[in-house]
């Protein structure tokens, strides 16, 4: 067995309100695509035991790959659905294997937009604006008001059946190019209707499906949002616009932030290759620091990081609150509890990016 020493003193292990729910200690996993559910989109045996590790290994929040809300929204073979209620007695399977730790898991709710292949989703991607994207090859078809409004449906709907799973949250996945990310952003969202042009109309979808999730699970049920800093394009969305959605967001009543940026168009993700040196770690910190300076709900910052003595310093000195990791989990789900324990001051991941694999994330140097 074992043995478990007192954690030293660190700002990590301090717990943390995400609206009505505490979260045990500042380590976030990321929402991952764990390209482990069925083909139909149904929870599998793999999905517990995967979410099941990560609460053994004391993963203080756990984000669930991207679970898409319509048919019309699914980004890749074998994600998780979320679009009927069929799905809720997969997804409490995984909220109840989470739940027999002290970890706390959301659910990620999405939608791919035009990021997706018309022979997965049976028709033409949907999008803001017949923006053309030369990465898939796609050009959408932008929606129509009442598609708008039917989706806002399908985000709220989908969060009450997270809840009803017994999920502790949600978090929506506006960043990376997908759709509700594509409406903020200038470059993607060309309408000239409600939906678009101003900043307000721009992030009046965020905004609304906020508002559908706290009427259809219950004004106390947590919403946080994955937020694109940037879009590293030219004509894309911008930091200074990403702090006011922030602000816009907070008083919609979303409950946490979650800081990233890039899509795919711009040949700039959220996954940077290549392990650094401490000093390159965190290469959204600085995004996320501007943001939590202009709200006062939590943020979670992330990017690369490895160490824990970084991790700790990013908290100390008030850049975030939490701190998101994703492939350091893929190889190893009990690092949170080595930290803790002191068997691990930082992780051996070293971001060669081979662990996303079409047939079930894994570590490519531990069992690819």
């Amino acid at each position: 067995m074992d043995m478990i020493n007192p954690p030293r003193p660190s700002p990590c292990w301090t717990p943390l309100g995400i609206g009505t729910v505490t979260v045990p200690n500042r380590f976030v996993r990321s929402a991952t695509h764990d390209y482990m559910a069925g083909e139909d989109g149904t929870v599998t045996e793999q999905q517990v035991e995967l979410y099941g590790e990560l609460a053994a290994g004391e993963t203080g929040l756990i984000i669930t790959g991207h679970a898409f809300v319509l048919p019309s929204g699914k980004a890749s073979p074998r994600q998780t659905a979320i679009f009927d209620d069929a799905f809720i007695p997969g997804l409490a399977r995984i909220a109840e294997a989470v739940h027999a730790h002290p970890s706390r898991i959301f659910a990620q709710l999405a939608h791919a937009g035009r990021q997706t292949k018309m022979k997965l989703i049976g028709g033409t991607p949907l999008f803001p604006s017949a923006v053309h994207d030369p990465v898939s090859g796609n050009t959408p078809r932008e929606l129509t008001p009442g598609e708008i409004r039917d989706l806002i449906r399908a985000f709220a709907a989908a969060g009450r059946r997270a809840e009803r799973a017994g999920y502790d949250g949600v978090q929506l996945h506006v960043a990376h190019g997908y759709l509700l990310s594509a409406f903020i952003s200038p470059h993607t969202n060309r309408r000239t209707d409600e939906w678009g042009g101003s900043l307000t109309n721009r992030a009046r979808v965020v905004v609304e499906i906020v508002r559908g999730i706290k009427d259809e699970a219950g004004g106390g049920f947590p919403v946080m949002v994955k937020l694109n800093s940037t879009d590293f394009l030219a004509g894309g969305l911008t930091l200074n616009e990403s702090v006011e959605i922030a602000a816009l967001l907070e008083a919609a009543g979303i409950d946490a932030i979650e800081v990233s940026g890039g899509i795919a168009e711009s040949r700039t993700g959220s996954v940077w290759p290549g392990l650094r040196d401490e000093s390159g770690e965190g290469y959204f910190i600085s995004a996320a620091s501007s943001i939590k300076a202009a709200v006062r709900i939590p943020v979670s910052g992330l990017g690369g990081i490895r160490t824990l003595a970084v991790a700790e310093r990013f908290i100390a000195d008030g850049l975030v609150d939490l701190i998101s990791m994703s492939r350091p989990f893929i190889r190893d789900p009990g690092l949170v509890r080595a930290f803790r324990t002191g068997k691990a001051v930082k992780s051996s991941c070293i971001s060669c990016n081979k662990c996303f694999n079409p047939r079930g994330i894994r570590c490519a140097e531990i069992g690819g």
